[in-house]
């Protein structure tokens, strides 16, 4: 199976399709799938920029509400999570994962799923200690603490991985995981970014509930983003141990290296994105604890005896099929002819596809609870404990580096 990975995709799904399409004539090649690390901007409107957490002057449409609307087409499936930069009202509609659009696949805040016999998991967001252990209080319309709080990552997702047993083949995490520099040549990731070794020296780069991940799941591969820039790493889990191959690319811009193709030994063809049994159980023991105010979740002692859940899993799935629900358009879509302001629309919508999933689980619906606060105490909008601001536009953007097809491929054995 041929995976193009790309690091951050910043809304421009047109540019990396053109750059996939390139890659497959020049070299005679068909990719199978395109996984995206994150601050993917499934921007459908111009409501949806509201709740963008970038500076004014970056809050552009970009490409994907074409593919929302149907008037674009992604050629090859696409899976998705989110970074610090995306519509997060249109991602928390798809809280547990769902098509974004036709043949885009948003992993969820957290989530696994197969596709073809690999086994792809993946986390939503950013790691910030401070709302690390708090629950996911945060509702659109967000204010100015919200917008970014909403994207950090929570203990009740990690919790949840934590409980996976079944191997993982990819995971993917927007920023990297804490201390993965110590397993690549960072000596030579500083020469190019040299803001980052005093982070790396005080062992502060990077996401402490990502390397809690690392360590536990073991994944084949492990591909993140958010730092714009390319950086591998090999991973010995003990001694004898499996071994994880790491990767993280770039934003997508010319002469930067935001796109590589990794060949994965797999069953032959063809392939297509269907629920896990294992998340699926999962999901359903830790549903009736998901912590949805700002208190901090209480799901350390759910019971953890799986096999009647997963019993129960099994038989569902044989009932209905694997195959994830249908897409669904919420909102009117962008309209380039007739633009209007966010003020236009009201309301914010429960997603068909996030419906159907939860009576196919037989579960309540509580993604619209009220949150017990609409506003973050002032002790949880201070800086964070390592810097999520890396700037969309860094200080290397401006190069003039010319080329299209600025990508690589990695081999299995490689």
């Amino acid at each position: 199976m041929k995976i193009a990975v790309e690091g951050c995709m910043h809304g421009d799904l047109d540019k990396v399709y053109e750059t996939i399409k390139y890659i497959e004539n020049t070299r005679n090649i068909k990719i199978d799938l395109l996984l995206c690390c994150g601050d993917f901007q499934a921007v459908r409107n111009e409501k949806d920029m509201a709740s963008l957490s970038v500076p004014p002057k970056y809050r552009e449409m970009k490409s994907f509400w074409k593919y929302y609307s149907g008037q674009e087409v992604a050629p090859v499936p696409t899976i998705f999570i989110g970074g610090n930069h995306e519509a997060s009202n249109y991602l928390w509609e798809l809280y547990y994962g769902g098509w974004a659009a036709p043949n885009i696949y948003f992993l969820g805040f957290a989530g696994v799923v197969k596709f073809g016999n690999i086994r792809i998991s993946g986390l939503s967001g950013i790691y910030n200690a401070r709302n690390y252990h708090l629950g996911h209080h945060e509702r659109p319309p967000y204010n100015d603490s919200t917008i970014r709080s909403v994207y950090h990552v929570r203990e009740y997702d990690v919790h949840k991985l934590m409980q996976v047993e079944e191997p993982i083949d990819i995971f993917l995490s927007h920023d990297w995981p804490l201390g993965i520099t110590d397993y690549g040549n960072w000596s030579e990731l500083v020469r190019y970014k040299k803001h980052f070794k005093d982070e790396i020296q005080q062992g502060t780069l990077g996401s402490k509930a990502a390397a809690q991940l690392l360590e536990n799941l073991k994944p084949s591969y492990w591909f993140s983003a958010h730092l714009h820039c390319k950086f591998t790493a090999l991973v010995q889990h003990e001694e004898g141990g499996p071994v994880t191959k790491f990767l993280a690319l770039d934003k997508c811009l010319p002469g930067r290296k935001f796109l590589q193709i990794v060949d994965i030994e797999s069953d032959p063809g063809p392939y297509e994105v269907q629920y896990d049994e294992e998340w699926l159980a999962i999901t359903r023991k830790f549903n009736s604890v998901f912590p949805l105010t700002i208190n901090r979740g209480n799901f350390g002692n759910t019971q953890l005896d799986m096999q009647d859940c997963r019993q129960w899993v099994r038989s569902r799935l044989e009932e209905r099929g694997a195959k994830p629900c249908e897409f669904a358009q919420t909102v009117p879509t962008y309209n380039p002819s007739h633009p209007v302001s966010n003020t236009t629309f009201s309301g914010y919508p429960r997603n068909p596809q996030t419906v159907s999933f939860l009576e196919f689980l037989d579960l309540p619906y509580i993604l619209d609870n009220a949150s017990e606060s609409r506003d973050s105490p002032a002790s949880l909008t201070k800086r964070d404990d390592y810097s999520e601001d890396i700037p969309i536009e860094d200080e290397d953007e401006l190069e003039d580096v010319a080329g299209v097809d600025n990508t690589e491929t990695d081999n299995e054995n490689q």
